[in-house]
């Protein structure tokens, strides 16, 4: 109870500028008591956001107060350009002891950021040599696949051991293992046969075996699997962590749940800035040019499309001329438009990201498409035409903004549905499909629509 309520107060003035005034006077005063008492059963995570409003000399002081094992996991939860800052002001030693504290795969994603020369390095300082294996085993796989996403740290059985001889195993793998979901079964090639849960192991008779309680039905997946289909086989099975196997079969590690939360999250953001606009993967406190480079790609092809749009109604003056109204209604077919293209890729962006093989075909999903942009094209042409007679518009204009409100729909919505799975079967991320790119088009769509049915009617 002392503990939790340690924890409470922690949380309580962690963020305070009280507190942030304190610890910055305790680090320039050197005063490792109250840093220490302070941080002790901080959550890293949270030493990580408290870290951040300091300097990174600052920071490295308060990191050589903590534990080692503390200040690894602080170091890991920082984000990849944070972190590479921090890691320069450690030598190599320093590093290789810091890592010595984590899980492999957490091991191995620092390593990646470091120079080679440092990497080797760090490498050669270990001082937990199955570590070092470790690490050097999981630096072959790609950073975007199974393999590169592994940890080699689990709890594996022999399918002929005895429960006691099982049970001496476990306790001794278990030292280096943070987190134990599940003991996979192995023969004496290391392929994997299935698993066994500690709760059988522990309430089984002593004269049992292991290939006596253990469940064949195991998922697993390949080292060269892709890191989105990982994440798509633990969400579709609901799997805390999911085994790991080469091509032959061969145990070689497994995947934990917050691993593939953080593929999850990369990916998210990486398509809500797709979606935005933004050609890279930045943040806020990016360079002035960094964030200018991801920004302008989108913003100049909008730029071009305005100026398209604008040669459209240039090609329709005399009609506008003609009848000066209708130039008051442009936005309302533009918007119209866009909404409607960005509602249609949405939701096949969606489909898209959860695959099934009971998919409707091609034809099927564009023949529901048709009838619901039908039925909303209707309505919203309805509402444009007795809006338009209501407040005394001409009925002949009425008639052509709602004939090509009408049209504008049906045709962004075909855009929206299509723009996706077209760029999806060529291997471009659909989330493209769902930003500026669909927008921009159907701006120039819509104009062209809306001119060419005046232009017909009238």
């Amino acid at each position: 109870m002392e503990n939790l309520e340690q924890q409470e107060h922690i949380d309580q003035f962690e963020l305070s500028k009280e507190y942030f005034e304190k610890l910055q006077l305790a680090i320039n005063g050197k005063d490792e008591n109250f840093i220490k008492n302070t941080l002790e059963g901080t959550n890293p995570a949270d030493i990580s956001t408290i870290l951040l409003e300091f300097n990174t000399e600052e920071s490295r002081y308060v990191l050589d107060v903590l534990e080692n094992e503390v200040s690894a996991e602080v170091i890991n939860d920082l984000d990849e350009d944070v972190r590479s800052k921090y890691l320069k002001e450690f030598e190599s030693v320093e590093i290789a002891a810091m890592l010595n504290e984590l899980d492999s795969d957490d091991a191995v994603d620092i390593i990646n950021e470091l120079p080679l020369k440092d990497r080797e390095e760090v490498i050669a300082s270990l001082d937990n040599k199955e570590k070092a294996k470790n690490i050097l085993d999981l630096l072959r796989y790609e950073e975007d696949v199974a393999g590169g996403l592994m940890a080699k740290e689990l709890i594996k059985a022999n399918v002929n051991w005895s429960i006691n001889q099982c049970i001496d195993e476990i306790r001794r793998q278990a030292e280096n293992v943070e987190k134990i979901y599940s003991v996979y079964v192995v023969d004496d090639q290391n392929i994997l046969l299935g698993r066994v849960s500690l709760k059988k192991i522990i309430l089984a008779d002593d004269h049992l075996k292991v290939k006596d309680l253990y469940d064949d039905d195991v998922i697993s997946v390949e080292t060269y699997m892709d890191e989105v289909d990982v994440a798509e086989v633990m969400r579709k099975y609901d799997l805390d962590a999911v085994p790991v196997v080469n091509v032959q079969g061969k145990l070689m590690g497994r995947i934990t749940i917050d691993d593939i939360v953080d593929v999850i999250t990369e990916l998210a953001e990486e398509e809500r800035q797709m979606m935005a606009g933004i050609s890279e993967d930045v943040e806020e406190d990016d360079s002035i040019w960094m964030l200018t480079r991801a920004r302008l790609p989108w913003l100049i092809i909008g730029m071009f499309g305005g100026l398209l749009g604008a040669q459209f109604i240039g090609v329709f003056e005399e009609d506008i001329l003609l009848v000066p109204a209708m130039a008051f209604f442009i936005p309302l077919i533009t918007a119209t438009g866009g909404n409607v293209g960005i509602q249609s890729s949405s939701i096949v962006l969606q489909s898209l990201a959860s695959k099934s093989v009971f998919d409707d075909s091609f034809l099927k999903r564009i023949t529901k498409v048709l009838v619901i942009a039908i039925l909303n094209g209707l309505v919203i042409a309805g509402i444009v035409m007795g809006m338009n007679l209501i407040l005394g518009q001409e009925v002949k204009l009425a008639i052509v903004v709602s004939t090509a409100l009408f049209a504008v729909v049906l045709l962004a919505s075909f855009m929206g549905t299509v723009t996706p799975i077209v760029l999806d079967k060529f291997g471009i991320n659909p989330a493209l499909a769902a930003g500026p790119f669909i927008t921009t088009t159907n701006d120039l769509l819509g104009l062209l629509v809306y001119f060419s049915v005046a232009h017909f009617l009238y």
